[in-house]
């Protein structure tokens, strides 16, 4: 459930609230003077504050934190202080991530409620706050029973501001939050097991979606996917009972000033097929349709934005399991693009469902497609587990994804789509291969998708590294599936509605 926050101009000294939290700017060495919030919260724990921020040498840098029992000073049992860093390297992504530190903080000290606040001049960032406050809040933990079951769990936030409360602070407020409950919809998707989420499960979540939030959707079965030439997510489906499906949602508001269009990789367990993995970490593969959820959410942002761009989802959902019937390497399979392919590992088959996915987006004539997948364990070895791989095939393309990404803070990085690496991906006996050598994996999978997106801008993302954490990073403060993308694909959306 989303959690309640209100806006108010009340003294942190006397809000009603089980913790307090204070985000501080970076002190300066020289004047050592406490900002405004903290001398009233200084006068009530009779000067004890000012002498615990020395002996801690607390001073506001980024990612500082103390924590104070205020042994019934002010109203709150526990005040903590937040370092903001300095004011001139604030922006939205720093507040979002200080407003998730903060719920987290709530849930780490059992608490129902937390009073956050933010320093004068910050007003503005409201929307941030309102998402970073719900990201932060985030915990899964629907299977829990007994004394697994947390005893407490925030529901109430209040936001203490030194501005007047205006409706458009109450708006920012409301917005952010349906964004981070978006967010937070792709999470739970991801982090539910492979035994609940499949492609059809998979496919009732995104009707929900639609149904709820008054999106248009088709939902394309695999009789359907069959009659429509979907050759590729045909082979990557057939060994699982559970049959395959693509989900396209939409959002189409008169006088659209341009359309785009988002696909993402719904492969809601992958074993590796005939070519199985190994045993270690598979459990990790029911976020191997992260793409996907983070479509599907995106749309329910959409839906709170409401943007004058049209905009479309597109989810190739499937489960890669190896049985009698199952897909094998050496097979040779066309594809919706009519292009014939040949399967050399069976455990690649992120790229399958996405070549016949772009495909079939590419029909829409959007102004742009943009790809999301877990696709390649190359790209984690390349940038690590926090960062994403990104591709463009346009430079103009590559130009608004970046100004996407440096709006929402999000972590991506370019990387080339190398001509020479080409020849991996030429086939002897199909028009081309489906992986090529183990060196430049993350490139070979971003070229072998390119063949299937004819003209279209495109850009394509590979999260493989930062779509799950296993440690607090950012906003993202629990354990399992983190929605990254999401962010960067609505500032897209965003910025085009402007333009």
């Amino acid at each position: 459930m989303p959690i309640e926050i209100q806006v108010l101009t009340e003294s942190p000294v006397v809000v009603t609230a089980d913790v307090v939290v204070v985000g501080v700017l970076q002190i300066a060495e020289k004047s050592g003077a406490l900002p405004p919030a903290l001398k009233l919260l200084e006068a009530a724990l009779g000067g004890a504050l000012s002498k615990l921020i020395a002996k801690e040498e607390f001073t506001g840098k980024r990612d500082q934190a103390l924590s104070i029992a205020t042994l019934g000073k002010i109203s709150a049992s526990k005040l903590v202080l937040l370092g903001l860093g300095e004011r001139r390297k604030l922006g939205a992504p720093e507040i979002r991530a200080f407003a998730a530190r903060a719920a987290r903080a709530g849930n780490g000290e059992k608490a129902t409620s937390i009073a956050v606040v933010i320093p004068a001049g910050l007003e503005n960032e409201l929307r941030s706050v309102a998402e970073g406050l719900e990201l932060g809040a985030y915990r899964f933990t629907k299977y829990f029973t007994g004394e697994r079951k947390p005893k407490a769990e925030l529901v109430r936030v209040s936001v203490l501001t030194a501005g007047r409360v205006t409706a458009k602070a109450k708006a920012a407020v409301a917005l952010g939050q349906r964004i981070g409950v978006a967010v937070n919809l792709s999470r739970d998707l991801s982090n539910e097991p492979g035994n609940v989420l499949y492609p059809q499960t998979l496919a009732a979540a995104a009707e929900k979606v639609a149904k709820d939030h008054g999106l248009k959707i088709r939902v394309l079965d695999f009789p359907e996917i069959r009659r429509r030439g979907m050759k590729l997510i045909d082979a990557v489906g057939r060994g699982s009972v559970h049959e395959p499906r693509v989900v396209h949602i939409s959002w189409t508001p008169k006088a659209a000033r341009k359309k785009l269009a988002f696909v993402g990789k719904g492969i809601t367990f992958d074993s590796g097929g005939i070519s199985i993995k190994p045993a270690a970490g598979m459990g990790e593969m029911k976020h191997d349709m992260s793409g996907a959820a983070n479509v599907i959410a995106l749309m329910a942002a959409v839906a709170a934005l409401k943007p004058k761009v049209e905009v479309h989802a597109i989810a190739a959902c499937a489960e890669n399991m190896p049985d009698g019937n199952a897909y094998r390497p050496g097979d040779i399979w066309g594809s919706l693009d009519g292009k014939t392919v040949e399967i050399i590992n069976t455990d690649a088959e992120g790229r399958l469902v996405l070549a016949d996915a772009l495909t079939y987006t590419r029909a829409l004539a959007p102004d742009i497609i943009v790809d999301n997948a877990t696709l390649t364990g190359a790209c984690v070895v390349a940038l690590g587990s926090t960062c994403s791989g990104w591709y463009a095939n346009h430079e103009d393309a590559a130009v608004e994804f970046a100004a996407a990404l440096k709006q929402s803070g999000e972590t991506m990085w370019r990387l080339p789509l190398l001509e020479d690496l080409r020849e991996q991906i030429k086939s002897e006996v199909a028009d081309v291969k489906q992986t090529g050598d183990r060196h430049g994996g993350s490139i070979t999978a971003a070229l072998f998708l390119r063949e299937f997106v004819g003209d279209s801008r495109w850009i394509h993302c590979d999260i493989a590294g930062p779509a799950s954490i296993d440690r607090p990073s950012g906003w993202a403060q629990a354990k399992g599936a983190t929605g990254h993308g999401i962010l960067t694909f609505l500032a897209m959306i965003e910025r085009a509605s402007r333009a």
